[in-house]
Protein backbone atom coordinates (compact mmCIF):
# COMPACT_ATOMS: atom_id res chain seq x y z
CA UNK A 1 0.00 0.00 0.00
CA UNK A 2 1.28 3.15 -1.12
CA UNK A 3 1.75 6.20 1.71
CA UNK A 4 -0.98 8.49 0.68
CA UNK A 5 -3.83 5.16 0.67
CA UNK A 6 -2.32 4.03 3.97
CA UNK A 7 -2.85 7.22 5.49
CA UNK A 8 -6.55 7.19 4.53
CA UNK A 9 -7.03 4.09 5.90
CA UNK A 10 -5.36 5.02 9.41
CA UNK A 11 -7.51 8.29 8.96
CA UNK A 12 -10.26 6.13 8.78
CA UNK A 13 -9.73 3.84 10.76
CA UNK A 14 -9.19 6.13 13.53
CA UNK A 15 -12.92 7.77 12.77
CA UNK A 16 -14.41 4.55 13.12
CA UNK A 17 -12.92 3.91 16.32
CA UNK A 18 -14.06 7.10 17.92
CA UNK A 19 -17.40 6.36 16.16
CA UNK A 20 -16.88 3.15 18.36
CA UNK A 21 -15.96 4.63 21.83
CA UNK A 22 -18.79 7.87 21.26
CA UNK A 23 -21.48 5.00 20.98
CA UNK A 24 -19.97 3.32 23.83
CA UNK A 25 -19.99 6.50 25.62
CA UNK A 26 -23.46 7.63 25.29
CA UNK A 27 -24.79 3.81 25.16
CA UNK A 28 -23.31 2.54 28.55
CA UNK A 29 -21.39 5.73 30.59
CA UNK A 30 -24.45 8.27 29.23
CA UNK A 31 -27.63 6.23 28.95
CA UNK A 32 -29.48 7.31 32.65
CA UNK A 33 -28.81 10.57 32.50
CA UNK A 34 -30.07 10.65 28.57
CA UNK A 35 -32.89 8.26 29.10
CA UNK A 36 -33.82 10.65 32.71
CA UNK A 37 -33.43 14.13 30.51
CA UNK A 38 -36.38 15.91 30.20
CA UNK A 39 -36.01 17.20 27.01
CA UNK A 40 -35.88 13.52 25.80
CA UNK A 41 -39.29 12.89 23.67
CA UNK A 42 -38.85 9.44 23.51
CA UNK A 43 -39.15 8.46 27.07
CA UNK A 44 -42.05 10.42 27.63
CA UNK A 45 -43.83 8.62 24.33
CA UNK A 46 -42.60 5.62 25.82
CA UNK A 47 -43.70 5.68 29.29
CA UNK A 48 -47.19 6.91 27.85
CA UNK A 49 -47.86 4.38 25.09
CA UNK A 50 -49.04 1.51 27.02
CA UNK A 51 -51.61 1.93 29.56
CA UNK A 52 -50.18 2.43 33.52
CA UNK A 53 -50.65 -0.22 36.11
CA UNK A 54 -53.14 0.91 39.41
CA UNK A 55 -53.41 2.25 42.70
CA UNK A 56 -55.36 -0.60 44.82
CA UNK A 57 -57.32 0.01 47.64
CA UNK A 58 -59.06 -2.77 49.32
CA UNK A 59 -58.18 -4.64 46.35
CA UNK A 60 -59.91 -2.12 43.68
CA UNK A 61 -58.39 0.10 41.61
CA UNK A 62 -58.48 3.74 42.09
CA UNK A 63 -56.87 4.72 39.12
CA UNK A 64 -56.90 3.66 35.39
CA UNK A 65 -55.64 4.89 31.95
CA UNK A 66 -57.68 5.70 28.87
CA UNK A 67 -56.44 6.67 25.26
CA UNK A 68 -56.21 10.32 24.95
CA UNK A 69 -58.35 12.23 22.00
CA UNK A 70 -57.20 11.39 18.41
CA UNK A 71 -57.94 15.07 17.30
CA UNK A 72 -55.01 17.13 17.12
CA UNK A 73 -50.76 16.51 17.58
CA UNK A 74 -50.67 13.95 20.42
CA UNK A 75 -48.23 11.36 20.48
CA UNK A 76 -48.71 10.46 23.97
CA UNK A 77 -51.45 7.44 23.84
CA UNK A 78 -52.37 7.29 27.33
CA UNK A 79 -53.32 9.23 29.86
CA UNK A 80 -54.57 8.82 33.52
CA UNK A 81 -57.65 8.43 34.96
CA UNK A 82 -58.85 8.72 38.79
CA UNK A 83 -62.02 7.33 40.44
CA UNK A 84 -63.40 10.27 42.85
CA UNK A 85 -59.84 12.15 42.01
CA UNK A 86 -60.55 14.95 44.86
CA UNK A 87 -60.98 12.33 47.82
CA UNK A 88 -57.96 10.01 46.89
CA UNK A 89 -55.10 12.94 45.53
CA UNK A 90 -53.70 13.05 49.29
CA UNK A 91 -53.07 9.66 48.34
CA UNK A 92 -51.86 8.72 44.83
CA UNK A 93 -50.41 12.45 44.13
CA UNK A 94 -51.07 13.41 40.53
CA UNK A 95 -49.42 11.98 36.82
CA UNK A 96 -49.87 14.09 34.31
CA UNK A 97 -48.55 14.52 30.66
CA UNK A 98 -48.18 18.49 30.80
CA UNK A 99 -47.31 18.26 34.54
CA UNK A 100 -45.07 15.34 36.12
CA UNK A 101 -45.83 13.45 38.45
CA UNK A 102 -46.14 13.40 41.99
CA UNK A 103 -46.61 11.11 45.56
CA UNK A 104 -47.50 7.53 45.00
CA UNK A 105 -47.40 8.43 41.09
CA UNK A 106 -43.85 9.54 41.20
CA UNK A 107 -42.13 7.62 43.78
CA UNK A 108 -43.97 4.18 42.35
CA UNK A 109 -44.00 5.27 38.79
CA UNK A 110 -41.42 2.30 37.48
CA UNK A 111 -43.65 -0.25 38.98
CA UNK A 112 -46.78 1.69 37.65
CA UNK A 113 -44.92 1.96 34.10
CA UNK A 114 -43.42 -1.62 34.09
CA UNK A 115 -39.75 -0.08 34.22
CA UNK A 116 -38.79 -0.81 37.03
CA UNK A 117 -35.75 -3.31 37.74
CA UNK A 118 -37.49 -5.64 39.58
CA UNK A 119 -40.06 -6.40 36.93
CA UNK A 120 -36.85 -7.34 34.53
CA UNK A 121 -37.97 -11.13 34.63
CA UNK A 122 -41.73 -10.08 33.40
CA UNK A 123 -40.07 -7.44 31.03
CA UNK A 124 -37.80 -10.13 29.36
CA UNK A 125 -41.26 -12.63 29.19
CA UNK A 126 -43.27 -9.81 27.80
CA UNK A 127 -40.39 -9.19 24.80
CA UNK A 128 -39.85 -12.81 24.24
CA UNK A 129 -43.87 -13.44 23.61
CA UNK A 130 -44.31 -9.89 22.32
CA UNK A 131 -46.42 -9.01 24.46
CA UNK A 132 -46.70 -5.34 25.66
CA UNK A 133 -44.79 -3.96 28.15
CA UNK A 134 -47.60 -3.75 31.48
CA UNK A 135 -47.03 -1.97 34.23
CA UNK A 136 -47.56 -3.57 37.97
CA UNK A 137 -49.66 -2.35 40.66
CA UNK A 138 -49.46 -0.36 44.30
CA UNK A 139 -51.40 -2.09 46.96
CA UNK A 140 -52.00 0.23 49.81
CA UNK A 141 -53.31 -0.08 53.11
CA UNK A 142 -55.87 2.22 53.08
CA UNK A 143 -59.45 1.46 54.22
CA UNK A 144 -61.96 3.00 51.80
CA UNK A 145 -64.79 3.40 54.57
CA UNK A 146 -62.48 5.37 56.52
CA UNK A 147 -61.38 7.69 53.77
CA UNK A 148 -64.78 8.11 53.07
CA UNK A 149 -65.82 8.53 56.15
CA UNK A 150 -62.83 11.48 56.64
CA UNK A 151 -63.36 13.17 53.58
CA UNK A 152 -66.93 13.71 53.74
CA UNK A 153 -66.82 14.70 57.07
CA UNK A 154 -64.16 17.57 56.16
CA UNK A 155 -65.97 18.63 52.75
CA UNK A 156 -69.43 18.81 55.33
CA UNK A 157 -67.48 21.15 57.70
CA UNK A 158 -66.51 23.34 54.48
CA UNK A 159 -63.71 25.03 55.96
CA UNK A 160 -60.10 23.74 55.19
CA UNK A 161 -58.96 20.71 56.89
CA UNK A 162 -57.08 17.41 57.45
CA UNK A 163 -57.62 13.72 58.65
CA UNK A 164 -54.99 10.63 59.32
CA UNK A 165 -56.25 7.50 60.33
CA UNK A 166 -53.61 4.87 61.49
CA UNK A 167 -53.56 1.19 62.59
CA UNK A 168 -51.79 1.24 65.79
CA UNK A 169 -50.11 -1.87 66.12
CA UNK A 170 -48.69 -2.24 62.53
CA UNK A 171 -48.48 1.89 61.28
CA UNK A 172 -50.89 1.35 58.48
CA UNK A 173 -52.20 4.31 56.97
CA UNK A 174 -55.96 4.11 56.59
CA UNK A 175 -57.24 7.18 55.45
CA UNK A 176 -55.15 10.11 54.89
CA UNK A 177 -57.70 12.93 53.79
CA UNK A 178 -56.81 16.76 52.87
CA UNK A 179 -59.62 19.17 51.97
CA UNK A 180 -60.53 21.22 49.75
CA UNK A 181 -58.88 19.01 47.29
CA UNK A 182 -58.50 18.70 43.33
CA UNK A 183 -59.08 16.09 40.86
CA UNK A 184 -55.94 15.31 39.18
CA UNK A 185 -58.18 13.80 36.06
CA UNK A 186 -58.36 16.96 35.20
CA UNK A 187 -54.69 17.96 33.91
CA UNK A 188 -53.72 14.78 33.12
CA UNK A 189 -53.60 15.32 29.22
CA UNK A 190 -51.73 17.39 27.56
CA UNK A 191 -54.26 19.91 26.07
CA UNK A 192 -55.35 23.46 26.44
CA UNK A 193 -57.87 22.47 28.87
CA UNK A 194 -55.59 20.85 31.29
CA UNK A 195 -53.37 23.82 31.12
CA UNK A 196 -56.54 25.90 32.06
CA UNK A 197 -57.51 23.23 34.80
CA UNK A 198 -53.72 23.40 36.40
CA UNK A 199 -53.67 26.97 36.31
CA UNK A 200 -56.73 27.54 38.27
CA UNK A 201 -55.51 25.21 41.19
CA UNK A 202 -52.13 27.10 41.93
CA UNK A 203 -52.15 28.90 44.59
CA UNK A 204 -51.55 32.35 43.02
CA UNK A 205 -54.54 31.86 41.78
CA UNK A 206 -56.53 29.40 43.94
CA UNK A 207 -55.89 30.67 47.96
CA UNK A 208 -57.27 27.51 49.41
CA UNK A 209 -54.46 26.10 47.71
CA UNK A 210 -56.23 22.73 46.99
CA UNK A 211 -52.93 20.86 45.90
CA UNK A 212 -51.46 21.09 49.41
CA UNK A 213 -51.67 17.91 51.13
CA UNK A 214 -52.73 19.14 54.62
CA UNK A 215 -52.10 15.73 56.20
CA UNK A 216 -48.25 15.50 55.40
CA UNK A 217 -47.48 18.89 54.60
CA UNK A 218 -48.81 21.54 56.78
CA UNK A 219 -47.68 22.23 60.31
CA UNK A 220 -50.24 23.66 62.95
CA UNK A 221 -50.31 24.56 66.28
CA UNK A 222 -51.68 21.81 68.23
CA UNK A 223 -52.89 23.15 71.08
CA UNK A 224 -54.64 21.05 73.88
CA UNK A 225 -53.65 17.64 72.00
CA UNK A 226 -49.85 18.21 72.99
CA UNK A 227 -50.91 17.78 76.40
CA UNK A 228 -51.17 14.09 76.12
CA UNK A 229 -46.93 14.39 75.08
CA UNK A 230 -46.94 16.39 78.47
CA UNK A 231 -48.79 13.85 80.37
CA UNK A 232 -46.56 11.50 78.90
CA UNK A 233 -43.31 13.15 79.69
CA UNK A 234 -44.59 13.71 83.32
CA UNK A 235 -45.29 10.03 83.44
CA UNK A 236 -41.96 8.76 81.96
CA UNK A 237 -39.78 11.53 84.10
CA UNK A 238 -41.50 9.88 87.34
CA UNK A 239 -42.65 13.69 88.10
CA UNK A 240 -46.32 11.91 88.67
CA UNK A 241 -46.77 8.11 88.70
CA UNK A 242 -50.38 7.71 88.30
CA UNK A 243 -53.56 9.33 87.03
CA UNK A 244 -55.28 10.29 90.24
CA UNK A 245 -52.02 11.83 92.29
CA UNK A 246 -52.55 15.77 93.06
CA UNK A 247 -50.40 18.10 91.13
CA UNK A 248 -48.37 20.91 92.50
CA UNK A 249 -50.66 23.49 89.97
CA UNK A 250 -51.25 26.64 92.51
CA UNK A 251 -54.20 28.84 90.64
CA UNK A 252 -53.35 31.47 89.43
CA UNK A 253 -50.01 30.25 88.03
CA UNK A 254 -47.24 32.80 86.54
CA UNK A 255 -44.83 31.63 84.88
CA UNK A 256 -40.92 31.63 85.64
CA UNK A 257 -39.22 35.11 84.53
CA UNK A 258 -42.56 36.95 83.81
CA UNK A 259 -45.37 38.60 85.70
CA UNK A 260 -47.51 36.41 83.07
CA UNK A 261 -50.31 34.51 84.59
CA UNK A 262 -51.25 31.51 82.38
CA UNK A 263 -54.88 31.51 82.11
CA UNK A 264 -57.30 28.47 81.57
CA UNK A 265 -60.46 28.59 79.74
CA UNK A 266 -63.34 29.47 82.01
CA UNK A 267 -63.99 28.61 85.25
CA UNK A 268 -62.87 24.81 85.56
CA UNK A 269 -61.13 22.76 88.46
CA UNK A 270 -57.53 23.14 87.74
CA UNK A 271 -55.91 24.11 91.44
CA UNK A 272 -53.59 21.06 91.91
CA UNK A 273 -55.64 18.99 90.02
CA UNK A 274 -55.01 15.78 89.30
CA UNK A 275 -53.61 14.58 85.81
CA UNK A 276 -57.01 12.91 84.89
CA UNK A 277 -58.94 15.70 86.25
CA UNK A 278 -56.45 18.50 84.65
CA UNK A 279 -56.73 16.43 80.67
CA UNK A 280 -60.53 15.76 81.32
CA UNK A 281 -61.13 19.78 81.72
CA UNK A 282 -57.88 20.75 79.63
CA UNK A 283 -55.96 22.74 82.33
CA UNK A 284 -53.59 24.85 80.68
CA UNK A 285 -52.16 25.63 84.15
CA UNK A 286 -51.46 22.08 85.15
CA UNK A 287 -49.66 21.43 82.11
CA UNK A 288 -47.92 24.28 81.31
CA UNK A 289 -46.25 24.22 84.81
CA UNK A 290 -45.34 20.70 84.41
CA UNK A 291 -43.28 21.24 80.72
CA UNK A 292 -41.75 24.29 83.14
CA UNK A 293 -40.78 21.97 85.76
CA UNK A 294 -39.71 19.19 83.57
CA UNK A 295 -37.78 21.55 81.47
CA UNK A 296 -36.83 22.30 77.56
CA UNK A 297 -34.49 19.16 77.75
CA UNK A 298 -36.45 16.82 79.06
CA UNK A 299 -39.66 17.57 77.27
CA UNK A 300 -37.95 17.98 73.37
CA UNK A 301 -36.91 14.12 74.61
CA UNK A 302 -40.27 12.80 74.84
CA UNK A 303 -41.55 15.06 71.89
CA UNK A 304 -38.90 12.99 69.57
CA UNK A 305 -39.87 9.90 71.07
CA UNK A 306 -43.21 10.33 69.31
CA UNK A 307 -41.56 11.71 65.90
CA UNK A 308 -41.32 15.15 66.40
CA UNK A 309 -38.52 17.32 64.72
CA UNK A 310 -38.35 14.17 62.31
CA UNK A 311 -39.70 13.38 58.78
CA UNK A 312 -41.57 11.00 58.11
CA UNK A 313 -41.25 8.94 54.83
CA UNK A 314 -44.98 7.02 53.93
CA UNK A 315 -43.25 6.59 51.28
CA UNK A 316 -44.55 9.70 50.69
CA UNK A 317 -42.63 12.49 52.48
CA UNK A 318 -44.04 14.58 55.44
CA UNK A 319 -42.74 17.52 57.10
CA UNK A 320 -41.10 17.50 60.38
CA UNK A 321 -43.43 18.58 63.04
CA UNK A 322 -41.20 20.97 65.62
CA UNK A 323 -40.83 20.93 69.56
CA UNK A 324 -38.14 23.81 69.82
CA UNK A 325 -34.78 23.23 72.11
CA UNK A 326 -32.70 26.35 73.80
CA UNK A 327 -36.14 27.74 75.36
CA UNK A 328 -36.91 28.89 78.51
CA UNK A 329 -39.15 28.31 81.08
CA UNK A 330 -42.00 30.12 80.23
CA UNK A 331 -41.51 29.55 76.24
CA UNK A 332 -41.14 25.51 77.24
CA UNK A 333 -44.39 25.71 79.67
CA UNK A 334 -46.31 27.45 76.48
CA UNK A 335 -44.57 24.77 74.24
CA UNK A 336 -45.79 22.04 76.51
CA UNK A 337 -49.44 23.09 75.63
CA UNK A 338 -49.59 23.08 72.34
CA UNK A 339 -48.37 26.82 70.95
CA UNK A 340 -45.51 29.34 70.90
CA UNK A 341 -43.40 27.10 68.60
CA UNK A 342 -45.03 24.07 68.86
CA UNK A 343 -45.83 22.92 65.81
CA UNK A 344 -47.43 19.00 64.07
CA UNK A 345 -48.96 17.69 60.89
CA UNK A 346 -52.28 15.89 61.63
CA UNK A 347 -49.96 12.59 60.51
CA UNK A 348 -47.80 13.36 63.61
CA UNK A 349 -50.58 13.59 66.30
CA UNK A 350 -51.98 10.59 64.71
CA UNK A 351 -48.76 9.07 65.74
CA UNK A 352 -49.17 10.32 69.42
CA UNK A 353 -52.60 8.95 69.83
CA UNK A 354 -51.62 5.71 68.18
CA UNK A 355 -48.20 5.17 70.65
CA UNK A 356 -50.43 5.79 73.46
CA UNK A 357 -53.30 3.29 71.79
CA UNK A 358 -50.19 0.97 71.16
CA UNK A 359 -49.55 0.31 75.18
CA UNK A 360 -46.51 2.87 74.11
CA UNK A 361 -45.44 1.42 71.48
CA UNK A 362 -44.87 3.76 68.28
CA UNK A 363 -44.78 2.26 64.67
CA UNK A 364 -43.54 3.50 61.74
CA UNK A 365 -46.35 5.30 59.59
CA UNK A 366 -46.73 3.73 55.82
CA UNK A 367 -49.68 3.70 53.13
CA UNK A 368 -48.10 1.01 50.62
CA UNK A 369 -48.69 -2.63 51.62
CA UNK A 370 -47.39 -4.32 48.30
CA UNK A 371 -45.82 -3.73 44.99
CA UNK A 372 -46.95 -6.15 42.46
CA UNK A 373 -46.13 -6.72 38.80
CA UNK A 374 -48.65 -7.15 35.91
CA UNK A 375 -49.63 -10.52 36.80
CA UNK A 376 -50.26 -9.70 40.39
CA UNK A 377 -47.33 -11.74 41.54
CA UNK A 378 -45.72 -9.95 44.70
CA UNK A 379 -42.51 -8.04 43.94
CA UNK A 380 -42.19 -6.05 47.59
CA UNK A 381 -43.64 -6.42 50.86
CA UNK A 382 -43.46 -3.66 53.49
CA UNK A 383 -43.04 -4.99 57.04
CA UNK A 384 -44.20 -3.20 60.10
CA UNK A 385 -41.89 -1.27 61.41
CA UNK A 386 -41.08 -0.19 64.95
CA UNK A 387 -40.09 3.77 65.41
CA UNK A 388 -39.95 4.33 69.31
CA UNK A 389 -41.10 3.52 72.73
CA UNK A 390 -42.15 6.98 74.18
CA UNK A 391 -44.20 5.07 76.53
CA UNK A 392 -43.85 2.16 78.99
CA UNK A 393 -46.42 -0.63 78.60
CA UNK A 394 -48.05 1.11 82.91
CA UNK A 395 -47.58 4.29 81.48
CA UNK A 396 -49.19 4.08 78.43
CA UNK A 397 -52.00 2.49 80.71
CA UNK A 398 -52.47 5.38 82.65
CA UNK A 399 -52.32 7.91 79.97
CA UNK A 400 -55.53 5.69 78.44
CA UNK A 401 -57.57 5.57 81.36
CA UNK A 402 -57.09 9.64 81.67
CA UNK A 403 -58.02 9.82 77.40
CA UNK A 404 -61.10 7.48 77.78
CA UNK A 405 -61.77 9.92 80.78
CA UNK A 406 -61.88 12.73 78.36
CA UNK A 407 -64.50 11.11 75.95
CA UNK A 408 -66.63 9.89 79.01
CA UNK A 409 -67.28 13.02 80.61
CA UNK A 410 -65.04 15.70 79.69
CA UNK A 411 -64.49 18.03 76.27
CA UNK A 412 -64.63 14.39 73.92
CA UNK A 413 -68.07 13.46 74.66
CA UNK A 414 -69.00 14.08 70.91
CA UNK A 415 -65.93 11.00 69.91
CA UNK A 416 -68.38 8.42 72.48
CA UNK A 417 -69.08 5.03 70.31
CA UNK A 418 -71.60 2.33 72.05
CA UNK A 419 -69.62 -0.70 72.98
CA UNK A 420 -66.15 0.83 72.08
CA UNK A 421 -64.03 2.07 74.45
CA UNK A 422 -62.61 5.39 72.97
CA UNK A 423 -59.52 7.73 74.54
CA UNK A 424 -59.64 11.39 73.35
CA UNK A 425 -58.01 14.56 73.80
CA UNK A 426 -59.41 17.89 71.84
CA UNK A 427 -57.83 21.33 71.22
CA UNK A 428 -58.49 24.61 70.30
CA UNK A 429 -55.52 26.32 68.87
CA UNK A 430 -55.02 29.91 68.95
CA UNK A 431 -53.49 31.23 65.45
CA UNK A 432 -52.87 34.93 64.38
CA UNK A 433 -50.81 37.90 65.67
CA UNK A 434 -52.20 37.71 69.32
CA UNK A 435 -54.83 35.44 68.75
CA UNK A 436 -56.38 37.30 65.81
CA UNK A 437 -57.73 34.93 63.63
CA UNK A 438 -60.02 32.32 64.00
CA UNK A 439 -58.46 29.29 66.32
CA UNK A 440 -57.65 25.76 64.51
CA UNK A 441 -60.14 22.71 66.51
CA UNK A 442 -58.07 19.84 66.59
CA UNK A 443 -59.11 16.04 68.26
CA UNK A 444 -56.82 13.27 68.55
CA UNK A 445 -58.58 9.76 69.52
CA UNK A 446 -58.07 6.30 69.78
CA UNK A 447 -60.64 3.33 69.48
CA UNK A 448 -60.61 0.07 71.59
CA UNK A 449 -62.52 -2.91 71.08
CA UNK A 450 -63.48 -5.85 74.23
CA UNK A 451 -60.99 -7.78 73.51
CA UNK A 452 -58.14 -5.10 74.19
CA UNK A 453 -57.33 -4.42 70.67
CA UNK A 454 -57.12 -0.94 69.26
CA UNK A 455 -57.52 -1.37 65.44
CA UNK A 456 -57.50 2.87 65.05
CA UNK A 457 -56.15 6.34 65.70
CA UNK A 458 -56.77 9.27 64.39
CA UNK A 459 -55.91 12.88 64.03
CA UNK A 460 -58.57 15.63 62.65
CA UNK A 461 -57.29 19.11 61.89
CA UNK A 462 -60.47 21.84 61.09
CA UNK A 463 -59.56 25.75 59.67
CA UNK A 464 -62.89 27.43 59.31
CA UNK A 465 -62.03 30.87 58.63
CA UNK A 466 -66.02 31.81 58.15
CA UNK A 467 -67.12 29.88 61.48
CA UNK A 468 -68.28 31.81 64.47
CA UNK A 469 -65.25 31.89 66.84
CA UNK A 470 -67.28 31.25 69.88
CA UNK A 471 -68.46 27.93 67.84
CA UNK A 472 -65.22 26.65 67.43
CA UNK A 473 -63.77 23.74 69.34
CA UNK A 474 -62.05 20.75 68.92
CA UNK A 475 -65.25 18.80 70.76
CA UNK A 476 -67.48 19.85 68.27
CA UNK A 477 -66.13 20.13 64.64
CA UNK A 478 -63.00 17.68 64.88
CA UNK A 479 -64.48 15.11 67.39
CA UNK A 480 -67.58 14.06 65.45
CA UNK A 481 -65.36 13.28 62.34
CA UNK A 482 -63.14 11.59 64.41
CA UNK A 483 -65.96 9.14 65.37
CA UNK A 484 -67.07 8.65 62.06
CA UNK A 485 -63.48 7.28 60.73
CA UNK A 486 -63.26 4.80 64.18
CA UNK A 487 -66.56 3.42 63.33
CA UNK A 488 -65.48 2.93 60.04
CA UNK A 489 -62.75 0.60 60.81
CA UNK A 490 -64.30 -0.70 63.77
CA UNK A 491 -67.32 -1.43 61.52
CA UNK A 492 -65.34 -3.58 59.36
CA UNK A 493 -64.18 -5.57 62.07
CA UNK A 494 -67.32 -6.61 62.92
Amino acid sequence: MNKPLRRIAIFCGLLVLTLLLRDNYLQYVRADSLKDDPKNRRVTIARYATPRGDILVGGDPITGSAETSKSGVNDLKYKRTYKNGPMWAPVTGYASQAFGATQLESIEDGILTGDDDRLFFRKTLDMITGKEQQGGNVVTTLNAAAQKAAFDGLSKQGGKGAVVALEPSTGKILALASYPSYDPSSFAGNTNDDAAAWKKLQKKYNPNDPMLNRALRETYPPGSTFKVVTAAAALENGKYTSADERTESPLPWTMPGTRTELKNEGSIPCENATMRVALQYSCNTVFGKIGSDLGNDKMLEEAKKFGFDSEQFTPVRATASVFSDDMNQSQTALSSIGQYNTAATPLQMAMVASAVANDGKLMKPYMVDELQSSNLDPVAKTEPEELSRPLSPKNAQILQDMMQTVVEKGTGTNARISGVKVGGKTGTAQHGVENSENPYAWFISYAKLPDGSSPVAVAVVIEDEGANRDDISGGGLAAPIAKNVMEAVVNAKK
